[in-house]
């Protein structure tokens, strides 16, 4: 599939996403929406890509749903787990956590709503200076419990500054953003690439499958039901990884000092 709102740019094993509407601030189009369940969906089975860094084409990062060309839209709505468009999109968001991959998301200017919550759902999020966020859904008549800011935003900051932002709609900036959690580091706007890569680069040092189980095991112990669930889930994963050729390169690697050169898995 060929992409026109949404361009992926290729850098060994590493997936560079970048949401192309510019001239929209990167607003969700019906079009984007296509695009991204299309991506999300293939990297489960992907084992050539294990890194996506998602970031914004000119003044933002995302500036929610085109509000535009919803209210315009004609013909058929597109249907996703039973629930239309709200489905649809949805489905985006669970495929982005779902996928094995790590995803690094670089906030720049605006990221509202939906665009939030593409935020919220990365791994490792680094913001710009001008970087600004908001659950934006309340402001248009709507609840802010939508496209998973629920789940997600208590989890990073606690349940008090989520109930403020998400019940007031207001913006957090890159400072305030940076001292509850909600980013790992603040950066001049041109500096975000600089600083994604060496966050790749530390993640390119682990073994594919060691990548891949770690963002799973933080997905299933974040929901955890107890210590033993979830080490239970640990030690499966550690005997799947020690049982890997790539653990005897990792071992060796550190005793001598070097980087490792892992093969694919």
């Amino acid at each position: 599939m060929s992409y026109n709102t949404i361009l992926i740019e290729k850098r060994g094993e590493v997936d560079w996403l970048t949401l192309n509407r510019p001239d929209a601030l990167n607003s969700i189009s019906s079009e984007m929406v296509g695009e991204l369940n299309d991506y999300f969906g293939k990297l489960y089975h992907d084992r050539t890509v294990r890194i996506v860094v998602m970031r914004g084409a000119g003044k933002a990062f995302c500036a929610g749903l085109d509000i535009k060309e919803r209210s315009d839209e004609r013909g058929e709505v597109p249907f996703g787990g039973g629930f239309g468009f709200q489905g649809w999109l949805a489905d985006v968001y669970i495929k982005m956590r779902r996928c094995p991959q790590p995803i690094v998301s670089l906030i720049h200017g605006p990221a509202c709503g939906g665009g939030f919550a593409f935020a919220l759902a990365s791994d490792i999020r680094i913001a710009g200076e001008s970087a600004r966020m908001n659950a934006a859904f309340i402001k248009l008549g709507l609840s802010s419990c939508d496209m998973g800011v629920s789940y997600f935003l208590p989890r990073l900051v606690g349940t008090s500054v989520a109930s403020e932002l998400m019940l007031t709609g207001r913006f957090i900036h890159a400072p305030r953003a940076l001292a509850t959690g909600l980013v790992s580091e603040v950066v001049p706007d041109e500096q975000l690439e600089s600083a994604a890569q060496s966050y790749v680069d530390d993640m390119l040092a682990a073994s594919p499958m060691g990548l891949r189980m770690t963002k799973e095991g933080i997905n299933v112990s974040v929901d955890g039901s107890s210590l033993e669930h979830v080490m239970a889930l640990e030690n499966r994963n550690q005997l799947m990884t020690a049982g890997s050729k790539n653990f005897a390169e990792g071992m060796r690697a550190f005793l001598e000092k070097r980087r490792p050169v892992y093969v694919p898995e």
